[in-house]
């Protein structure tokens, strides 16, 4: 998934907390919001506007590697919670289908 397809599907799946999300969509994003970050100004605008999508992102990568979007709750825990979380969002998709839907690269469990 490239750059510009990445932030079309986080801002066309901004409330979109069902089903998975591509770890490439989600560093992406990542990226795009820290370049856009450091905007002084702009930070704090951007922030607000991506708040509801950043967590909703989150909650769908958590689903790609076959984890409740709950974990993300994870966070809350100073360092340790975030430092897990980081490692989970790192791990690649959960081959074939799990109860969140189908592997968004188009990988079955079979091939």
């Amino acid at each position: 998934m490239g750059i510009l397809e990445a932030i079309t599907s986080f801002f066309t799946n901004y409330t979109n907390f069902h089903g998975r999300s591509r770890r490439s969509a989600f560093w992406w994003i990542c990226l795009v919001s820290f370049i856009v970050g450091l905007i002084p100004i702009v930070n704090y605008i951007w922030g607000i506007a991506i708040l509801i999508p950043s967590i909703a992102i989150c909650v769908r990568r958590l689903h790609d590697i076959g984890k409740s979007g709950w974990w993300y709750l994870l966070g809350l825990v100073p360092i340790v919670g975030w430092i897990i979380l980081i490692i989970w969002f790192i791990r690649d998709s959960q081959p074939g289908d799990n109860q969140w839907g189908p592997n968004p690269k188009g990988i079955n469990a079979a091939e």
